[in-house]
Order: structure tokens, then sequence, then C-alpha cells
């Protein structure tokens, strides 16, 4: 029997019906959270008087049942099962009888499907933070071997200015740094109990909404029935940040993808996270990172998707909130699988100082140039166009722009002296950007510092 069968319908569903309609296949494994939640609403009613404590307590044994029969994988799915719901009410009242049936008083699918969601996306949230840190630590971990070498950095994909291989690699922690805070933030509207809001109007036999909320581990108690059944802001807003966290590993996927072709040859994926060609034996492919790639304009789709969804409906709850688990439940995976394989990657990331240094052309020092002449009392917009004429100039004599002679400079600008060579030092240009933010080696130490302490700080 279904859980909204009553003496109204004479018919039973069409079976096509019934396999639209039911869930399921999916949603089972909400089954751990719908127990937790069954257990505290149990406790809720015979604290209002509803049932007996002698009833309750049959109630959370069988509860307690079918959960190690779902963990065994011993839970057999009825034919009648038509959510995660229905099974774990038909096997309780299947194990305890008719008292099971009690259980359900007060409460409706739409607050019971409310209050699973909500706790199965913050154990969610809290995985993926946990799997967040260990990439976070990774990256500081493969910065910290890199302080010092120096490679091009680059805009608009073009040759810009050097910078240390520890700063381009730590750019990357603090995107994460700000997902985590986004989880955060999500975190604290996910947690706000629905159970107890009935199917919208409330519920009329006096159970403490506030105490389920606290025995749940929720902060508060939704303040609206109406909008407690029918919130999906929580889901929406945790597929974002997925997707946000999607996005930023596709661009760093994007990074180690260009930078590992030997065109660049600047790192060297280990071989456990690379793979070959079924015909060209000499290839070493980042199937991984073009995955990660992948996996975001997924997780792009699941979180339009479901925008989609909510937008047209009216107020309470809907049948259509049936697609919210589908579209968070596969970006959670997809970012479970792909967590563990980027952290891995980036632990055992091969950087070649050597293919660095000799990407290192001197026209990335212009700037540099410029800031000579800026130094030497020449507003900034004029260096930066006799710098601009240096660099022309020596494309011109076909020579590399720190091989212009003293003469050719001097020509644009009188301020150019004998000690413009010393402006021809890599390692020098980056150890002079080393305001905080910088890539000087010894900014990028304060950063590393600052990184751990966010990395200590999280809670």
């Amino acid at each position: 029997m279904t859980l909204w069968g009553s003496a109204l319908y004479s018919e039973p569903s069409d079976e096509h019906l019934r396999k639209l309609n039911d869930s399921i296949g999916f949603d089972r494994r909400l089954y751990a959270q719908d127990i937790a939640g069954s257990i505290a609403y149990a406790r809720a009613i015979q604290a209002a008087g509803v049932i007996t404590a002698g009833e309750a307590d049959q109630i959370v044994s069988g509860l307690e049942q079918v959960k190690a029969e779902f963990e065994s994988g011993a839970f057999v799915i009825g034919e009648g099962d038509e959510d995660i719901h229905t099974a774990v009410e038909r096997r309780l009242t299947e194990l305890i009888g008719a008292v099971g049936g009690k259980l359900h008083t007060g409460r409706s699918r739409n607050d019971q499907v409310a209050t699973d969601f909500r706790l199965w996306t913050r154990d969610a949230i809290e995985d993926v933070r946990i799997q967040l840190g260990f990439l976070q630590a990774a990256l500081i971990e493969t910065a910290e071997k890199h302080i010092d070498s120096v490679m091009p950095g680059y805009t608009h994909m073009q040759p810009a200015q050097p910078i240390t291989a520890a700063h381009w690699l730590m750019s990357f922690f603090w995107m994460l740094a700000r997902d985590v805070e986004r989880l955060n933030d999500a975190l604290r509207r996910v947690n706000v109990s629905p159970l107890g809001a009935g199917a919208l109007a409330g519920n009329p036999f006096g159970v403490d909404r506030a105490g389920l909320a606290q025995a749940l581990g929720f902060r508060e108690a939704a303040q609206n029935s109406l909008d407690a059944v029918a919130d999906r802001d929580y889901a929406a807003e945790t597929l974002f940040v997925f997707t946000m966290i999607g996005v930023h590993l596709s661009r760093l996927a994007e990074d180690v993808i260009l930078y590992s072709n030997p065109s660049f040859g600047f790192i060297r994926l280990d071989d456990r996270y690379s793979t070959g060609s079924s015909m060209m034996p000499q290839k070493r492919n980042p199937d991984p990172m073009e995955l990660a790639r992948g996996k975001a304009g997924r997780l792009i789709g699941n979180l339009t998707g479901l925008l989609a969804t909510l937008k047209g409906t009216p107020s309470t709850y809907n049948k259509d909130y049936q697609e919210d688990k589908e579209a968070l439940f596969d970006s959670f995976d997809s970012l479970d699988l792909l967590l563990p394989v980027m952290t891995a990657i980036v632990k055992t990331l091969l950087l070649n100082p050597e293919k660095l240094k000799a990407a290192l052309d001197p026209e990335l020092l212009a700037t540099d140039l410029a800031d000579y002449l800026v130094k030497k009392g020449l507003p900034f917009r004029q260096a930066h166009h006799a710098a601009g004429a240096a660099v022309r100039k020596a494309a011109e004599q076909g020579i590399p722009l720190g091989d212009l002679a003293l003469e050719d400079l001097r020509e644009l600008s009188p301020l150019f002296e004998v000690d413009i060579r010393d402006v021809f030092d890599f390692e020098a240009s980056v150890a002079r950007r080393d305001a905080i933010g910088g890539t000087a080696p010894d900014a990028v130490r304060e950063q590393i510092r600052a990184a751990r302490a966010v990395m200590g700080s999280k809670s």
C-alpha cells in the first residue's frame, strides 16, 4: 500500500505512472537520514503524548533494525516501495506490527523528505569540505618545493611577467579557500529543520519543533510551515557552490593540460595519473584533467536545470521537487570522484625547473624596463611608451630585448644608463614584487603562512 493510498482511490496507479512517479531508484541513499528523522520524530510524538513510551521504544528499535538491514545489504525493496519513506515504513510495520503506522501521525512526506534531504546535504557539504582541505594541503606542499622556481606568467595566454611556480600553485589555494567559505555560509541555511511543518499547515499534535531541530543537530526550526516544505534554496545554493568548485578545478586542469604539453614541458604528471593512446605509443594524455573540465560542464548543467525547475513552482510543496535530488546527488558524486584524483595529481606533480627557465624570454621584463625609467623620474605613461619602443627595436634587430645596445636605448630615453643591465635578471624581477600577495619568494612564504593559518582556522 502506498503512503497516500486511501478510500478515495478505487483503482491502483497505472504502471507507467508508477514508473514516472517512483523515486526509490535514487532516493534510497537517504535511508540513514530518513531513519534518523523518524527516530527523532517518534520521540517527539511520545513527548507530546501521541504515543506511549513503550510504543516509541518499539518504533525506535524497529527503525534501528531497518537501518541495520540497509547497511548489511539485506534490505529488499518491495514492489510497492515508491520512495525511501514508503520502504522504511513498510518494513517497520512488517517488523513491529500496527504500531509502526503511528509514526506518521502529524507528519507528511513533504516535511519528511525536506528534512531527509537537508540532513543529507549537510553531510555532503562536510565531506566536500574535508576533500577540499586535502587538496589545499597538497597545493601548499607542492608550492613549498618551488618557491624559488621562476617561470613565465601569462595573461590572455600570452607571456606577461616572470612569476614563481609556487605563486602559480597558491593561486588555486585561494580559489578553494573561497569555496570553503561559501560551503560554510551555505551550511548555515541548510541547517534549518522543516520537520513538524506537516504537509503545509503545521503540526496539530503539540510537537516541540525546536526540540526536534535540536535532536537532529539543526540550528533552528523553520519559521513558516509553507516555506519549510517548499524551500529548495539550500539545494540550489549548495549546487552553486559545488559548481564553483568544479569551475575552479577545471581552471587548474586547463593549466596542467597546457603546461604538461611537450611544447611547454613545464610539468609532468605522475605515470599513475596519465593515460596512453591505443594507437600512438609515445602519448602521455592528461585524461584526469580533461575529465575535470568535462565534469565542470556537467555540474553547470545540474545547477541550471534545478533553477529552471524551481522557477515555475507555486507555493508550498510540488512534485517537481523530486528533481532536486538527482541533480545534487550527481554533483556530489562527481566531486567525490574528482577531488581525490586532483589531490593526488597535485601532490605528485613533477615540475621541470630547466624548462621553466628556458621559457623565460627577456621580453617578460619589459615592465621592469618601464619601472626602471619611473624610478628615474619619468611618468609611467611615457616610460611604458619607451619600453614598448625598446621591444619593437629589439624585434627589428632580431635580438633579445636584453641585448639592445645602451646607445639604442638612450635614443628612446636619455634616462637609460649602464645600470640598465641589472634590470635583465629574472630572479631580481620576481624578488622586487614583495608586497602582500606578490610573487617574490619572501612574499610567497608569507602567503603560505597565511594559508596555513586559514587551514588551521577551519571549523
